[in-house]
Formats: C-alpha cells, structure tokens, sequence
C-alpha cells in the first residue's frame, strides 16, 4: 500500500481551539497560507507528518502520527513554534534500516527490522551513528536518547551519508522506532 499524503489540522488555541490550518500536502511556510507560527494543539486524521520549528523544513523535527495532539507537550516540543510540516511518504509495512558507526557506511553496522529502545544493546560500542542506510517501504524515527526521547529526526528510504543529511546537529543517536501509526 502506498501512503504519500495525509490530512493534518493545526490549531493555535489548546484542546483543538483558535484559527486552524488544514493541510493536505506539504506546507513550506504556514505564514504564507495566513497562519502565525504557534501551534498549540494537533490533529493528525490520516497519515504522519514530519513538522519543523521553522519554515522550508528547517529546524527541530517533530513526528505527528495519527491521532489527537491536545497541547504541544504532547509531541515532544519545548514551545509552540512551528513553521512547516510535510506528510511522510509510507510504502507500505516492511521496514529495515542500517546503522553506521562511521560516515559513508564505514564502521560497525547494526541492522534492524524493528524498534529499539536502546541502540547499544544491539551490540552498538558508541552512542554516534555518523550514516544510515533505510530500506524497505517505511520511515524511521530517530532519538538523541534511550527510549525515544530527546530531540528526534526523521529518515525514509535512501542512503544518509553524514548526520547533516538528516539535519542532525550531531551524531548521537541512542534510539530508533519504526513510523506505523498513519491510518
């Protein structure tokens, strides 16, 4: 099954209240659809976003899945910024990704089909992965933490050389989780 779009609805006001903001597609900037940058609550009623702090899809990343958002806490944002979303495209629900300790797929390599709360219990001997590799038909999710927490990037299917290609700030990467709430 192939997923490339979704419907999200962004409310300024808590609890679903306030001006809201449909989007259907990928949004670059809501300012130019007439929407300030504060979001204090979510919808997402079909698909997963990926949403930015900034416009042009710059800035801290946030996943939104499928499901109700009734303040920003609930997404694991510090404040109610929030500049641009994009729908993520899902294939379907094979997932495998490839971790690399060093840049260009150089290094150690853990693969995995599945969640991971804790990456070097996987056998991982540091807490960088510097490039990633993601097959198979679905997106991944990214944690700075153990047990999905911290600042969190987004990557679907291809090859990210260095951390920069996933808009990383630096390397540390302690989990990771397979994006499948989107229906």
């Amino acid at each position: 099954m192939s997923q490339y779009s979704g419907k999200i609805v962004l409310y300024e006001g808590k609890c679903f209240t306030g001006r809201k903001l449909e989007i259907c597609s990928q949004c670059d900037n809501f300012q130019d659809r007439g929407f300030m940058n504060r979001v204090n609550s979510a919808r997402v009623e079909s698909g997963a976003f990926v949403c930015f702090d900034h416009p042009d899809f710059k800035g801290q990343q946030f996943i939104l899945e499928h499901g109700e958002y009734p303040e920003f806490q609930r997404w694991n944002a510090h404040s109610d910024h929030m500049g641009s979303c994009r729908p993520i495209r899902m294939h379907g629900q094979h997932y495998r990704l490839e971790l690399y300790e060093g840049e260009k797929f150089g290094g150690q390599c853990v693969e995995l089909c599945d969640d991971c709360p804790f990456l070097q219990a996987r056998g991982l001997i540091k807490d960088s992965i510097n490039s990633i590799r993601v097959y198979g038909d679905g997106a991944w999710v990214l944690y700075e933490e153990p047990n999905y927490r911290g600042r969190m990037y987004i990557v679907e299917r291809g090859d990210f050389c260095v951390p920069l290609d996933w808009q990383a700030e630096n390397p540390n990467i302690q989990s990771v989780r397979r994006v499948a709430n989107y229906f």
